[in-house]
């Protein structure tokens, strides 16, 4: 039956070619979007959590209540014990102390004065200790533009930008420290200003020995699970937290960061929303098509049933139909979505140039990004419309008399 079917849709392209075209392309409209969405919601969170929040975040109360401030002077002193407790409480994620700090970067000349000088924000991070993960997690190898990667006590580096302005070159004296290269991330809020030194340099030029502002934990799949995470600070809060003392650790969340809350219910609504009222849409389309393709077929089912054929398989005979050309209109479409998804998700689209004032924490390169779902998600339109629109337009002519059916035919 289905062979036989499906003979007669590819004989007789008046009855598949407009249909099939109409649901690949929604399809590919349907994939699209929900990679598309994925990517950059997604990257958001991502780029969040590497450079900023972690995916929990351990800080002194003090310092949480005013994180904004970046004040270090309330940071958490005795990091390698807190950090061997907390490996040990939780060895499914990897932990890393930062410290961050901002200030005047200054460039002398060759007579030791002041030549240029320019506003940073500082990173601290753990350079020199071998296999560190800061270094694949900052994706600092692959930004370094001129230069070499930091690997002895008082070198940085400098973004790309700062060091343009400065004019700074690597090996030039900087304040205190020397530079060994510039990096650009791809963020506007970091490459416009910021420098990146080893957590050790950092502890002696602000005197804070085995302290640190931020212990950021990652879990090891490198995945923010918001579910795990919140389940990790209710864990560590409920023995740490001692709301008399302003320098017991406090654990919180990337949700509870960086007003990212309100992001990631955005995105889980968003996608969901989105991607309903699209699917609901074409499914109207598609329903639309099928309906007209079946008043279109009135002449037809009155000759099949004037040679004897049974009104109930005709109309299942229909419904059949209308499940290949979803199913083949389906594959064709998702092909092709997942073939512009990729290129989007392997290239991106640089938007570098219309973000050259944002403060925000985002990439510059917007990308997709393929998810599970992305590979069935278009067969819900594909499948439902199309079958939707030939059961509704099928019960017009099922309840139609064969005499009615017959007069249609002579016409």
């Amino acid at each position: 039956m289905i062979r036989f079917l499906l003979k007669g849709l590819l004989r007789d392209k008046n009855r598949s070619l407009l249909p099939i075209i109409v649901v690949s392309s929604g399809v590919i409209l349907t994939v699209f979007m929900r990679t598309w969405l994925s990517g950059v919601l997604g990257d958001m969170v991502d780029f969040s959590a590497r450079y900023s929040t972690g995916h929990v975040k351990v800080m002194t109360r003090s310092y949480a209540e005013n994180i904004d401030q970046i004040p270090n002077d309330l940071a958490y002193i005795g990091i390698s014990d807190l950090k061997d407790k907390l490996r040990t409480a939780y060895p499914d994620m990897n932990w890393t102390e930062r410290i961050s700090f901002g200030g005047l970067l200054d460039a002398p000349d060759e007579n030791g004065e002041t030549r240029s000088q320019g506003t940073v924000i500082g990173m601290a991070v753990n350079l020199f200790s071998e296999n560190s993960p800061e270094i694949d997690r900052l994706n600092i190898l692959k930004s370094i533009i001129d230069g070499t990667l930091p690997d002895e006590p008082g070198e940085i580096l400098i973004s790309h930008d700062l060091s343009e302005k400065l004019e700074i070159h690597p090996g030039d004296e900087v304040t205190l420290i020397s530079s060994t290269g510039t990096v650009r991330f791809g963020m506007v809020a970091m490459d416009k200003g910021a420098i990146i030194v080893d957590i050790s340099d950092a502890q002696i030029a602000l005197d804070m020995n085995d302290a640190s502002g931020e212990i950021l934990g990652y879990f090891n799949n490198g995945i923010y699970d918001d579910l795990e995470a919140v389940e990790v600070c209710k864990q560590f809060n409920s023995n740490y937290r001692n709301e008399e003392d302003e320098f017991s650790p406090v654990m919180r969340s990337l949700r509870e960061q960086n007003e990212l809350s309100s992001m990631l219910d955005y995105m889980d609504y968003a996608v969901g929303i989105v991607i309903f009222v699209f699917v609901f849409a074409m499914s109207l389309v598609l329903w639309n098509a099928g309906l007209l393709g079946g008043l279109r077929r009135y002449g037809e089912i009155g000759l099949r049933l004037a040679i004897g054929e049974n009104k109930g398989h005709v109309y299942r005979s229909m419904i059949s139909e209308s499940v290949l050309i979803g199913i083949i209109g389906s594959f064709i479409g998702t092909i092709i979505g997942l073939s512009i998804s990729y290129l989007l998700q392997k290239y991106g689209i640089d938007t570098g140039a219309y973000m050259k004032n944002t403060s925000l924490m985002i990439p510059t390169v917007l990308r997709a990004k393929i998810t599970p779902d992305a590979y069935y998600i278009g067969f819900i339109p594909g499948l439902i419309s199309t079958t939707l629109g030939t059961m509704l337009s099928g019960i017009g002519i099922y309840k139609r008399k064969t005499a009615q059916l017959f007069k249609e035919l002579e016409v």
